[in-house]
């Protein structure tokens, strides 16, 4: 059930305008229906496992997509517990609405996925955070998000289920927030729509801040701020807001109450023994998401 739009704390609406090789290894077309939420299925969907080839390795990945027609491309940046069930769903749940969604393991160049279940791992450890690390700067180093971009996006181009006519949208969670507006930076004739949730370190004071982006990017965007990042950092929602409206860059940036980092994703592990998942919140999240691709990737 979606969560009435007045309990939100505030929504920012931003003025604005609005050669590489690819191998895909199919192991298997499962026909999988969208599950990825509590919402009913939609289309009937496929999933493929693929692999991709980069400039720096081969990335394993899933393709879903409805069992029929060409469709608006979406590519998926999973957080930091990578390419799982969870990510699964949730692109099983986009294609249901009508997309060709690529759900890519952002830590190929470390190991084939999974790595392991969230529900195993605690925030307060400091061995289960240390794990993270490496895992996260293999995708954030410099350029590589973008190396990965252009080979992803290329993928989903040459796929028959894709509609090479319409833009392409990108999404991402915790660390992907990020992702996707190196990927909006670096094909801003190509995607049309980004949208992060609970994004992390979408504003820093280095030179490559990925807010600073903003003037590459021509996509409109969307924002979904959890309280608690909010708390650590109430500057950035500003400083996200000032970059996209300089830019002339259509951005809504909408903060969510009483939320924890990662609420969006229902397999989160649970802090302080309750749930970080808030399926009201998220819900209205995913309403926005929708309408963001039904508008910007029509």
């Amino acid at each position: 059930m979606m969560a009435d739009q007045k309990d939100r704390q505030r929504n920012d609406a931003l003025p604005g305008d609005i050669a590489l090789r690819n191998s895909a290894a199919h192991s298997g077309d499962t026909g999988l229906a969208a599950t990825g939420g509590p919402a009913a299925p939609g289309l009937d969907v496929v999933e493929t496992r693929v692999e991709i080839e980069t400039p720096d390795g081969t990335s394993d990945a899933v393709f879903i997509h409805p069992r029929q027609g060409s469709h608006p491309g979406v590519l998926l940046w999973a957080d930091a517990f990578g390419l799982r069930p969870s990510m699964r769903e949730i692109g099983q749940r986009i294609a249901a609405e009508g997309y060709s969604v690529l759900v890519p393991n952002p830590f190929y160049r470390m190991a084939e996925a999974p790595r392991w279940e969230p529900a195993s791992f605690s925030f307060r450890n400091p061995a289960d955070r240390a794990r993270l690390v490496p895992l996260i700067a293999s995708v954030s180093a410099p350029g590589n998000a973008e190396k990965d971009a252009v080979a992803y996006v290329a993928f989903l181009d040459a796929q028959e289920e894709v509609n090479r006519e319409k833009k392409i949208g990108t999404q991402g969670y915790c660390m992907g927030g990020p992702l996707v507006m190196r990927t909006a930076a670096a094909l801003p004739d190509r995607i049309g729509a980004g949208a992060s949730f609970h994004g992390g370190g979408l504003v820093t004071d280095k030179a490559d801040s990925p807010h600073l982006l903003a003037p590459k990017i021509k996509a409109q965007m969307y924002f979904a701020v959890a309280s608690s990042d909010d708390a650590r950092q109430p500057d950035a929602r500003d400083k996200l807001r000032e970059a996209f409206a300089a830019a002339g860059v259509a951005a809504e940036i909408e903060l969510f109450p009483k939320t924890l980092h990662g609420w969006c994703v229902p397999d989160m592990p649970l802090h302080d023994g309750a749930p970080i998942y808030d399926r009201p919140a998220a819900e209205h999240a995913w309403g926005k998401l929708m309408a963001l691709y039904k508008r910007a990737l029509a």
